[in-house]
């Protein structure tokens, strides 16, 4: 295993390097990283601290994977790794140590990271006071409240995205709806707006 201290310095020369890019990135307004669930369909929201109006309230597996979490994962994999290595530590314990270093950089971050986006999604927004209001469609809404699309909707001077439902037929993308109500906490019962 001689070739593990090489594999512990790719890993944090790599990981930390995307990192500090990352964080000058954020600090200029460039870029944004979404959930892996959000790529698949998932209800995450967008975690780099965008308005979103729906972050779904369990955190599923591909959640809490981002190219935040997969890079700090690695950064401390590779520095909890060197960290043993320097310690005089056997070589399967120095791995056991990245591991769970790698691991928790991961649970960590993610559940910060959605903390950060259900307080961001939530601010002192009441969604009450988007009803009657019109809104337009982002993502098709499934007809019969088969499921849920996205809407954006301007409240209290914030256009936000969220998740909507309808009991009427599908409602494609691009079309206008008008606000009847709250189907759940965060979620607008929808309707077509007609002429």
């Amino acid at each position: 295993m001689d070739w593990l201290p090489d594999v512990y310095l790719i890993c944090a020369l790599v990981g930390g390097t995307i990192l500090v890019l990352q964080t000058i990135m954020m600090l200029v307004g460039i870029g944004g990283d979404h959930a892996v669930g959000d790529d698949l369909g998932g209800d995450a929201g967008d975690l780099a601290g965008h308005d979103v109006g729906h972050v779904g309230d369990e955190l599923s597996f591909l959640k809490w994977l981002s190219l935040k979490t997969i890079v700090s994962s690695l950064t401390f994999f590779g520095l909890a790794g060197m960290a043993a290595g320097k310690a005089g530590w056997t070589p399967w314990a120095g791995l056991g140590v990245a591991i769970a270093a790698g691991t928790a950089s991961v649970i960590a971050l993610a559940f910060l990271m959605a903390s950060l986006a259900k307080l961001q999604s939530r601010g002192n927004v009441d969604f009450k006071n988007a009803v009657g209001h019109t809104a337009r469609v982002y993502l098709r809404i499934p007809g019969s409240r088969r499921g849920t699309g996205k809407i954006t909707v301007e409240v209290q001077g914030r256009s936000l995205e969220a998740a909507a439902s309808t009991n009427g037929p599908e409602i494609p993308t691009g079309d206008q709806v008008r606000i009847l109500g709250l189907a759940a906490d965060d979620t607008f019962d929808v309707t077509p707006l007609v002429g």
